[in-house]
């Protein structure tokens, strides 16, 4: 019995989803040494933002098994990720900052977003939902970090564009795909827009209205 090889697109998005859950899980591991956890908290919110975003996208899409069970290497590494993390910053006695936070979360909400988006493309999704489920997967891992730390998530708190960044990454995936463009290309543009977008916002301080009484 042959084994299907995997289309060129698809271990791509296998690639783009390794390093999304690596960048997530490295900001849940900094803000968790930030508020002084302990091991166990640190694995926890680590585990929760590298794989809160990809889990909901996969309930969403009914897809089973979950893409850390599939993979399940994603989990090992994250605990030596965490362990390795750990003994280094006590051994180095570093501190962290928000700052340090805010660009490994970037690259994961780019990265996110975007197989969020081919994911729901390849299921036959209409194109507003395939742009919500890549919204859903890049931010639902940084608010459930952020919750677990007892702090506002930052997607709704900060008033610098987040989602907004995802947003628009994840229409630039469906204009790219509606015009035939390969897989790779709508892929990798939809990770550098919504990542771009995002440190730009960050660099810039870029603000959105805030509600006002």
């Amino acid at each position: 019995m042959l084994t299907e090889i995997p289309s060129w697109g698809e271990m791509l998005r296998v690639l783009v989803e390794l390093a999304g859950t690596l960048a997530f899980a490295l900001s849940g591991l900094l803000k968790a040494a930030r508020k002084r956890l302990d091991p166990v908290g640190v694995c926890v919110v680590s585990f929760l933002a590298a794989f809160g975003g990809g889990t909901l996208r996969d309930l969403l899409l009914d897809r089973r098994p979950f893409f850390w069970v599939e993979h399940v290497e994603l989990l090992w590494a994250m605990l030596a990720l965490c362990v390795l993390a750990m003994l280094f910053m006590r051994q180095h006695h570093l501190e962290v900052t928000e700052k340090a936070i805010q660009w490994p979360d970037a690259l994961g909400l780019g990265l996110f977003a975007a197989t969020g988006v081919h994911l729901a493309l390849n299921d036959q999704m209409p194109m507003l939902v395939a742009v919500l489920m890549g919204i859903a997967t890049g931010v639902f891992g940084g608010v459930l970090r952020d919750m677990v730390c007892n702090e506002t998530p930052t997607a709704f708190s900060d008033h610098q564009p987040y989602a907004v960044c995802a947003f628009a990454g994840g229409w630039l995936y469906v204009g790219l795909w509606w015009l035939g463009a390969p897989d790779w290309t709508a892929l990798l543009a939809c990770v550098v827009v919504t990542a771009g977008l995002r440190i730009l916002a960050i660099w810039r301080k870029w603000s959105l209205p805030a509600w006002r009484v």
